[in-house]
This record gives structure tokens, C-alpha cells and sequence, in this order.
């Protein structure tokens, strides 16, 4: 059966190359006689997978020494509850931007840890918007600014990041590693895999080395960022496949020209669905357009009937999963890193298509 064009928010679309260099390696990692799954997160073969995909994130992301890649369990979840734990201390305050769904869960998280100030919220807004970086008001002496880059449910990303004294915190799930970053002003970024990294199973952490003292007294070890930087992420039995698929992933990103190349490509994809979105009174984009994210294209049809019919007939043709998420409805065309440009051409056919007959 030939592959079809996965518009899925997550578990997103992986390089097809990459899927076919791990489908190879699965029986036999490399003539070991073992799978990749089967090797010891202690031995040779896997200790070379786990220092390539720390390096290829450093290079990607022009770290700078004192920040440090954790590879972790629990997805970006985990990191709600995790950040906190380790950032905000017992008497101090964080701050947080709500900028919609995923923005609400890490504060919901946060509150059960400590004393949360959201200063800027348009959570509730349509269309959908980001916070202007004037309506952000930084308590002073917040422990940290926490933001989140991309909202994949209402199809927003932050092009600008506030400016404050403390140091930022982002989820980054579903945009990074999609454009150049300077990290110099965040203090922490995290994002679980299964968007632009690979697949689920592992979150990525990229830590200011001087935060991993702040924990909280009494933190259990393993939920301490200070524990799996001083292993080298190698605490307990990391989610080895998922990072071996990272590794492979990273390095399909190296080959693909780094971030600023993915960048280009992601934009020209971007561009064309929205043109043929904006183009047409059938279509209605659901974000405020100067905050639409690259990543996730959220559109509405004239009528709820319209858009079962448009998901239904679109996944009998290959073009899979682009019924909106369940609190919002609608539809939504997940076109991260790793998915190919002809597949948004074949969704713009299809759109033209589907509009001939219904509109």
C-alpha cells in the first residue's frame, strides 16, 4: 500500500527516510546480531546513538555551553509539572502567558505546585490570537516567564518572545527545531517528540545549567533536573528507540541544511495553504493572520455537515486526519518539519476540488 499524506498533530509524520533507515535497522542494528530495541542503554551501540542525538540538538540549536539537552520520559505533560518543581521556589511566584489549551494545562500544573500569576491571557479569544508583547506584564522577581511558542489546537504561534528579567520557560512542542532561535534569554525550553523530533515516548529539555540547583526541598530524584544532568540523561533506562529515532531524525534535519533551510520550507508550505484558504469564500482561517502558525493551518467550511463530509472524503483519498481537535472542531493541517511539500499541493487540489462541488 502506498503511504498517504499524515496531517496528524501527534504523533506527527516522520521523514520517510528516516522510517526506512530504522525499518532496516530493527532485526539487526548494524551487523550487532540485536535490535536496536534489544540494546543495553550501557553498551557501545546504543551509547553512540544517545551522544549523536545530544550533539546534532547542540548543533541545531547553536547551544552554548552552559545549557545542557536532557532526553527525558513524559512528554511535554511531564515537563508542566517538572518545571515547576525545579524553577519555582517555595516562596516565590511564576509567571504564564495563556495562549490557549496547552497553555492552560501547564498552568493548571503549575498552580498545584506553587503560587502561578498569569499575566496575559487570550486563551478564550477568536480568532484565535497570541498575547502582543505589550499586554505581557512580568511580575518583578518572578522566578521565570513561562510561554508556550505554538498552540496546535487553535493553529497560533508567538513570533516574538517577551522581554523580562526572569528567565523564560517554553514549550516548544510542536515548533522546534522549524526556525532559528537565539536561547540566550531562556532559562528552559522543553518539548515532547512526537511533532518535529520523532516519536512519542521522550521529552527534550534544554536547560540553563546554573537552574539545576533550584529544585524544591524534598523533590523526588528523578523528577530533579539536576539528577539526570549529572547522568548525562542516563539515570534510569532511558526511552531508547525514541531517541534512537531522534538521533536519526536530527540527522535528516543536518542533511536538509539545518534550521534555516527547514525554515524556508516550512514557510513555503505555509504560505501555500493559506493562499488557497484566504483565496476562498469557503474557506475561513481560524487565526488572527499575523499570529498563524506555520505548523498547524486550523480552517473552517460554511457548516459542521460540510466539514465531516470534507475529513471523510479527504481520508478516502490519502489525505489523513485533518478533522479539527474536539474542543474546536473544524479542520487542521498538521505540516510539520518532516511533511513533504507535495503533500499540501495535493491538499490544495483537493480543497479546489472539494469547493467545485459543494460550494
Amino acid at each position: 500500500m502506498a503511504r498517504v499524506f499524515n496531517f496528524c498533530a501527534g504523533p506527527a509524520a516522520l521523514p520517510e527516510v528516516v522510517l526506512r533507515e530504522a525499518q532496516a535497522d530493527l532485526v539487526d542494528y548494524q551487523g550487532s546480531g540485536l535490535s536496536i530495541m534489544e540494546a543495553s542503554h550501557r553498551g557501545p551501540e546504543y551509547d553512540a546513538i544517545h551522544t549523536e542525538a545530544i550533539a546534532n540538538l547542540r548543533t541545531l540549536l547553536d547551544l552554548p555551553e552552559d545549557y545542557a539537552v536532557l532526553l527525558l520520559h513524559g512528554g511535554a505533560s511531564g515537563q508542566f509539572a517538572m518545571a515547576p518543581l525545579n524553577l519555582l521556589p517555595v516562596d516565590g511566584t511564576a509567571d504564564y502567558v495563556n495562549s490557549g489549551a496547552w497553555a492552560s494545562k501547564a498552568i493548571k500544573e503549575a498552580k498545584a505546585v506553587g503560587e502561578v500569576r498569569v499575566v496575559a491571557d487570550t486563551a478564550a479569544e477568536r480568532p484565535a490570537r497570541m498575547p502582543r508583547p505589550e499586554e505581557i506584564k512580568p511580575t518583578p522577581g518572578a522566578a521565570y516567564l513561562h510561554v508556550t511558542s505554538n498552540e496546535t489546537i487553535a493553529g497560533t504561534q508567538m513570533k516574538t518572545f517577551p522581554r523580562c528579567a526572569a528567565p523564560l520557560v517554553a514549550d516548544m512542542s510542536s515548533d522546534i527545531l522549524a526556525r532559528p532561535l537565539d536561547v540566550r534569554p531562556f532559562g528552559l525550553i522543553y518539548a515532547g517528540a512526537q511533532k518535529n523530533l520523532g516519536p512519542a515516548g521522550l521529552a527534550v529539555a534544554i536547560l540553563r545549567r546554573d537552574l539545576a540547583e533550584r529544585a524544591r526541598p524534598g523533590v523526588p530524584a528523578f523528577l530533579r533536573y539536576a539528577t539526570h544532568l549529572e547522568a548525562n540523561s542516563l539515570y534510569n533506562t532511558p526511552p531508547c528507540f525514541a531517541i534512537y529515532m531522534l538521533a536519526l531524525t536530527t540527522r535528516w534535519l543536518l542533511r536538509m541544511g539545518g534550521v534555516a533551510a527547514i525554515e524556508r520550507r516550512n514557510a513555503e508550505k505555509a504560505a501555500k495553504l493559506y493562499a488557497a484558504i484566504d483565496a476562498s469564500g469557503f474557506y475561513r482561517g481560524t487565526a488572527a493572520v499575523e499570529d498563524r502558525s506555520p505548523m498547524n493551518v486550523t480552517f473552517r467550511l460554511p457548516d459542521e455537515a460540510l466539514e465531516k463530509r470534507f475529513a471523510a472524503e479527504a481520508d478516502a483519498a490519502g489525505l489523513k486526519q485533518l478533522k479539527g481537535h474536539r474542543s474546536v472542531g473544524g479542520l487542521r493541517a498538521s505540516i510539520y518539519n518532516a511533511f513533504p511539500p507535495e503533500g499540501v499541493d495535493a491538499l490544495v487540489d483537493f480543497m479546489r476540488a472539494f469547493e467545485r462541488r459543494n460550494g
